[in-house]
C-alpha cells in the first residue's frame, strides 16, 4: 500500500515507468503508474478531470448543483469508456460519440461542434477520449488535431492507448502521439502487445497532484513516517493494496531488451503486411479498412453475391467453421454495418509459417461452404 511495506516494489514501479518513457517517446513530465487495466486507468482519467473541474468538491460534498456533464468519443472507441462514464456518476447518455471519418478515426471538427453545442445548451465538456488503435480496426484517432480543440477549451484529453501504444516504442510510429503536448492523462498496457502476462497497464499523468488528491485518504494506520519524495501508490489509483506489477515488466524488458522487442513488432507489422497483399490480390476476398499495425480487417465476397445481409451472413457463417475446427480462432466485429473478419498477429513467437497455414486453411474453409 505505501512505501514502508514494500519499497522494492514501489522503486521497481517508478523505475519502470521512467523506463516506458524513454522507450515510447512519452515526455519526462508525466508521471506514470502501473494499474490493473486500461478500463481502471480510464476511470482514473474521468474522475481527475472531474475532480479538477469542481476543485475537488464533489469529492468532498457529492455531485450537487453541477450542470451535467459531458465526456465524447468516438463510436468506435471502447466499451470500458461507456462503463467508466457510468461508474463515474456522468450518466451514460452524457456519452457523446463523434462521427468518424472514411478510416474509422474520431472527426475532430464533428468533435469541436459538439462541444460548442452543448457548451451553449449550458452542458459542461468535460472530458475528451481519444483512442490509439481502436479495438475494431486499429484506427488512430488524429491526436494533434484533437489537442488542439481541448487545450483551446480547457477539457481534460485523456489517451486510450491500450492496444497500439506498445507501438511507440518503434520510432517511425512516433507519429501517432503528436500533440501530446496537450494530453493530460495516456495508457497502453504492456500486457495486450509487449509480452507481459495480464494484468499490467501503464498509466501516465501531465499532473499527478490532482490524480493524488481524487484519491487520497489516509487514516492513522496508513500515516507514513518517510520523506514527501517517497511515492506511495495507493493514492494513484483506485486499490488500496496492490500487486507487483512491476516486477514481470522488469523480467520482460531485461530479457528480450529494446531492440529485440522492436524486431519482433517490426515482424509482426510485416507479417500482417504480406497477409494485406495476400487478401488485396484474392478475387473473393476484400480488406475492409486499410491496415495500420498488425491487425488485418477483411470479409469474404464470394463472386456474384452482392447482397449486404447476406455476405454478412457467409462471413459469420465462415468464422463459426473456422473456430469449430479447432485450427484456428478469429474474432469478427462490425464495420459500417459489414461483418468483418480479423486477424492480429502478435504472438511473442509467431513464425511466417503460422500466417501461411492460417491463410490457406481460410481460403479452403470458405471454399467448402455449403451456402
Amino acid at each position: 500500500m505505501i512505501w514502508e511495506t514494500s519499497p522494492a516494489a514501489a522503486e521497481l514501479e517508478e523505475k519502470m515507468m521512467s523506463w516506458l518513457k524513454r522507450m515510447t517517446g512519452i515526455p519526462e513530465e508525466f508521471a506514470g503508474v502501473i494499474q490493473d487495466t486500461a478500463s481502471s486507468s480510464t476511470l482514473c482519467a474521468i474522475l481527475s478531470a472531474r475532480e479538477r473541474f469542481t476543485d475537488f468538491a464533489i469529492n468532498e460534498h457529492g455531485p450537487g448543483a453541477f450542470r451535467p456533464f459531458r465526456v465524447y468519443c468516438s463510436a468506435e472507441t471502447h466499451s470500458s469508456i461507456e462503463k467508466d462514464v457510468r461508474i463515474a456518476g456522468i450518466g451514460r447518455e452524457n456519452l457523446v460519440r463523434i462521427a468518424m471519418d472514411n478510416s474509422y478515426r474520431l472527426n475532430p471538427q464533428a468533435l469541436a461542434r459538439a462541444i460548442d453545442d452543448d457548451t451553449a445548451a449550458g452542458l459542461t465538456p468535460l472530458c475528451v477520449v481519444a483512442t490509439l488503435g481502436t479495438t475494431g480496426s486499429t484506427a488512430i484517432d488524429p491526436l494533434d488535431e484533437i489537442a488542439e480543440i481541448t487545450h483551446r477549451r480547457s477539457i481534460w484529453l485523456h489517451v486510450d492507448a491500450a492496444f497500439a501504444g506498445s507501438a511507440l516504442v518503434l520510432p517511425e510510429y512516433r507519429w501517432m502521439i503528436r500533440g501530446i503536448e496537450h494530453v493530460d492523462s495516456f495508457v497502453f498496457n504492456p500486457h495486450k502487445w509487449m509480452f507481459t502476462n495480464f494484468d499490467c497497464s501503464a498509466y501516465f499523468v501531465r499532473d499527478p497532484a490532482t490524480l493524488i488528491r481524487t484519491f487520497e485518504i489516509v487514516p492513522e494506520y496508513l500515516k507514513k513516517r518517510t520523506a514527501s519524495p517517497v511515492k506511495n501508490y495507493r493514492d494513484w489509483g483506485i486499490p488500496l493494496g496492490r500487486r507487483f506489477r512491476a516486477l514481470k515488466l522488469w523480467f520482460v524488458i531485461r530479457n528480450f531488451g529494446v531492440e529485440e522487442i522492436r524486431a519482433r513488432f517490426r515482424h509482426h507489422i510485416a507479417l500482417a503486411k504480406e497477409l494485406e497483399e495476400e487478401i488485396n490480390s484474392s478475387p473473393d476476398f476484400e480488406l475492409i479498412t486499410p491496415r495500420t499495425l498488425n491487425l488485418v480487417c477483411f470479409r469474404y465476397r464470394p463472386a456474384g453475391i452482392d447482397d449486404e445481409q447476406e455476405i454478412n451472413r457467409i462471413n459469420e457463417l465462415l468464422e463459426r467453421s473456422l473456430n469449430e475446427s479447432g485450427r484456428l480462432y478469429l474474432s469478427h466485429t462490425k464495420l459500417g454495418n459489414r461483418y468483418t473478419l480479423r486477424i492480429v498477429i502478435g504472438q511473442t513467437n509467431v513464425q511466417r509459417r503460422h500466417v501461411v497455414e492460417a491463410w490457406k486453411f481460410l481460403r479452403e474453409e470458405a471454399r467448402s461452404l455449403k451456402l
